[in-house]
């Protein structure tokens, strides 16, 4: 999808995408809610000191920002995007959440070093291919020491997702990335440590089986799955 693609569908991405993971019984709102806390969860978890400075990368119209300023209320958030249509919707939205940059498809997202966690949200199946690894070198430099980057994408070989995407007017042109060949364009990127973890196993009906989810994030049958990398 090239840009002009985004900027026309920024007016009924909510409508659409809600229509379109109904199967789920959730909203796009749960699932902007939980890849936020799923972070929030682990980087709590190492006991990690809070990040100063966070990158949405391909924020589109915002559907994380108020969750992130929820879950790291210091930090200062900057969102970026191809799109300027979805980026003035952003921040309409969530006009105090974030710093909004159109980003023009070259060059560095941020300055190097100045990022801390590094975050997109199934962004990189809309992107050819044969730059996912350039972007991702682009993403490594903008990491501060020890910084993170942390990319969810749907799992290719999850049915209700391949349902979803099959189905959905704004992924006519996606390409799903197995998380496999996620972990291996991240390590040509230069990371030298790259996890993995499945997400998405209960639909709303199961949703008194969400917390076994963490348990649960090495088998590969979630509806999407994340890619921490570092180093």
């Amino acid at each position: 999808m090239d840009v002009a693609e985004f900027d026309r569908f920024a007016d009924e991405y909510l409508e659409t995408h809600a229509r379109n993971i109904a199967v789920s019984g959730e909203s796009p709102e749960y699932f902007a809610r939980y890849k936020v806390d799923e972070i929030r969860r682990v980087w709590t978890a190492r006991a990690r000191a809070e990040p100063k400075t966070i990158l949405d990368f391909g924020a589109g119209i915002g559907a994380s920002l108020a969750h992130f300023r929820r879950a790291f209320p210091d930090a200062e958030i900057i969102a970026t995007d191809v799109s300027r249509r979805s980026l003035e919707i952003a921040e309409h939205r969530n006009a105090d959440a974030a710093r909004f940059l159109v980003y023009p498809g070259s060059g560095p997202p941020a300055p190097d070093g100045s990022i801390d966690l590094a975050f997109s949200a199934c962004v990189f199946h809309h992107i050819p291919a044969d730059e996912h690894v350039e972007l991702f070198s682009r993403l490594r430099a903008t990491l501060a020491p020890g910084g993170w980057l942390v990319i969810f994408e749907h799992n290719p070989i999850n049915p209700v997702t391949q349902h979803i995407v099959a189905t959905c007017a704004f992924d006519d042109n996606a390409v799903l990335i197995p998380s496999g060949l996620m972990r291996r364009r991240l390590a040509q990127a230069g990371f030298g440590h790259v996890e993995i973890a499945f997400t998405g196993f209960f639909p709303a009906a199961l949703r008194g089986l969400r917390g076994l989810e963490p348990a649960l994030k090495a088998l590969p049958v979630g509806a999407q799955y994340y890619a921490l990398a570092h180093g």
